[in-house]
């Protein structure tokens, strides 16, 4: 059956081994989008959690995905995939997916245990109530924490091979994270691709104005009209601009 074919039929009546078949076409955007993100975030983040995260937004997608947007099925899953893994990858604390929901799991614990014992819990009661080893309840927190313990000048190789030093791995407040840096980019790949779907003129007056800086009226002289006509030009196409963003996203 041919893509076209998988769409009318899924679109038409929501018919599941259409659905797992659109998926399954689309999960070779799902594992690029998650090398391009991989090489931007720390070593310990694994491509393979972000691609996890990423068939979810892929799934989100196809359910909201409507033609009638009038922008491509590729370009509006590009960003709801994207915006999938950034998501779980901020909600995860920057730590790997298991080793996340192990310490999860310990903090409930030992808040549980503390509020029935009425005091601190000790190592070997909590490794019991976990049903784990001692050994293994001590790795557990040094995996947890290992960012803030490790020596500052020691390097890591990061996903793109390139060193870096773990005090640039951490938070600086004045800074952009890594995330904000990715989707910093995304935001002017999609802005380019919706500039790109604006009419000729649309795009021509965007470009004077916003790229070469010109004034409304040098505008106007460019185009051989009143500088309030530009102004209402200008005007029209932003809102067509922000209709076409609103259409990728949503």
């Amino acid at each position: 059956m041919s893509t076209d074919n998988l769409w009318e039929k899924y679109l038409t009546s929501r018919n599941e081994e259409a659905r797992h078949k659109l998926i399954l076409q689309h999960l070779p955007l799902v594992k690029h989008l998650a090398g391009r993100v991989a090489v931007k975030l720390p070593a310990f983040i694994q491509q393979e959690d972000l691609e996890s995260y990423g068939v979810i937004g892929l799934m989100e997608a196809l359910d909201k995905y409507d033609p009638a947007m009038g922008t491509s099925f590729d370009s509006y899953a590009y960003h709801r995939i994207r915006g999938a893994m950034l998501d779980e990858v901020r909600r995860q604390n920057w730590l790997p997916r298991t080793a996340w929901q192990k310490f999860q799991t310990l903090k409930t614990v030992k808040e549980r245990l503390e509020g029935e014992l009425g005091g601190t819990v000790s190592d070997e009661v909590l490794a019991k109530e976990m049903g784990i080893t001692l050994d293994e309840l001590h790795q557990l927190v040094f995996n947890a924490n290992k960012m803030y313990f490790q020596s500052l000048d020691e390097d890591v190789v990061g996903n793109d091979g390139s060193q870096v030093s773990k005090w640039e791995m951490i938070e600086d407040i004045n800074s952009p994270d890594p995330l904000s840096i990715v989707e910093e980019q995304e935001n002017k790949r999609l802005l380019a691709e919706a500039v790109g779907l604006l009419g000729e003129r649309d795009q021509l007056i965007l470009s004077l104005y916003y790229s070469e800086g010109l004034t409304l009226k040098e505008i106007g002289q460019v185009l051989e009209v009143s500088e309030s006509r530009v102004c209402q030009l200008h005007s029209q196409a932003m809102k067509k601009l922000r209709k076409q963003l609103q259409d990728m996203i949503y």
